[in-house]
């Protein structure tokens, strides 16, 4: 069963920038794809970036160009690189890992804690 621990949320001005980490319990690059989620309050959670064993990444329209998804394999992490940071992004962030390559919460089977991000 993966442990996934998300941090590195906070609060940032419109424009600013924060970068979001999920510490897994064991090494899941090779088997699983991680995903970021994001669910602000009344809304439903919605699937911000995914990254593939192999590499590959998917990003929703709202963040492109914006955020980057990427893994440590050594350090069994997943970051989010967020910039440009915009007061829409405000929200609980969600890694999550799966064995579906898709930015659809509900085909991943793991899921961490969360980790607010607010942009004023």
């Amino acid at each position: 069963h993966v442990q996934l621990v998300e941090s590195g949320g906070g609060s940032v001005q419109a424009g600013g920038s924060l970068r979001l980490s999920c510490a897994a319990s064991y090494y899941t690059s090779s088997r699983y794809c991680m995903g970021w989620f994001r669910q602000a309050p009344g809304k439903e959670r919605e699937g911000v970036a995914a990254i593939h064993a192999d590499g590959r990444t998917i990003y929703a329209d709202s963040v492109k160009g914006r955020f980057t998804i990427s893994q440590d394999n050594a350090k069994n992490t997943l970051y989010l690189q967020m910039n440009s940071l915009k007061p829409e992004d405000t929200a609980m962030y969600y890694c999550a890992g799966g064995r579906i390559f898709s930015l659809q919460s509900g085909v991943y089977d793991y899921w961490g804690q969360g980790t607010q991000v607010t942009v004023s």
